[in-house]
């Protein structure tokens, strides 16, 4: 009779673990576990390992906590503020570094004032557009009610 490799009483262990072994599995994992007992410890510790992650969603703060916690209207406040202060830095320090980028531009006398103000209101309201759909994807994303969903 040939002997398995490793990788299946490996693999026969994390059914244990996971509760999905047949009987003839159990029967052949047993025996392996006997002629192989440092094995046996490293069942035991994924086993514990398994157990003590279940616990951890436990320990977590529970979803009651979080409901009363955006009810407060000062939570919902920070919140909303945060998002205005950073989206008007983001302007800020963007339009500013893309206003240096291009400053060359602005250098040359041959071109038109019109062509000047309408370069830095295209710049300008590109980076506007930006801070706006990055903060609607990342809103959207934390409200997606699919994530979970593997496509």
């Amino acid at each position: 009779m040939q002997e398995k490799p490793q990788e299946f009483y490996q693999q026969l262990m994390m059914k244990q673990i996971d509760g999905e072994i047949t009987p003839e599995e159990a029967r052949q994992l047993a025996q392996f576990l006997e002629a192989n007992p440092s094995y046996r410890k490293e069942l035991e510790t994924m086993s514990e390992l398994k157990t003590e992650t279940g616990q951890m969603k436990e320990r977590l703060v529970p979803e009651l906590a979080w409901e009363d916690y955006w009810r407060q209207l000062y939570n919902r406040l920070e919140r909303g503020i945060g998002w205005i202060l950073i989206s008007l830095g983001a302007i800020v320090v963007l339009s500013y570094g893309i206003y240096h980028a291009v400053a060359a531009l602005w250098q040359d006398s041959t071109l038109p004032l019109i062509l000047k103000y309408g370069t830095l209101a295209l710049i300008i309201g590109t980076v506007i557009l930006l801070v706006s759909v990055v903060r609607e994807k990342l809103l959207l994303r934390k409200h997606d009610r699919y994530k979970e969903i593997e496509r």
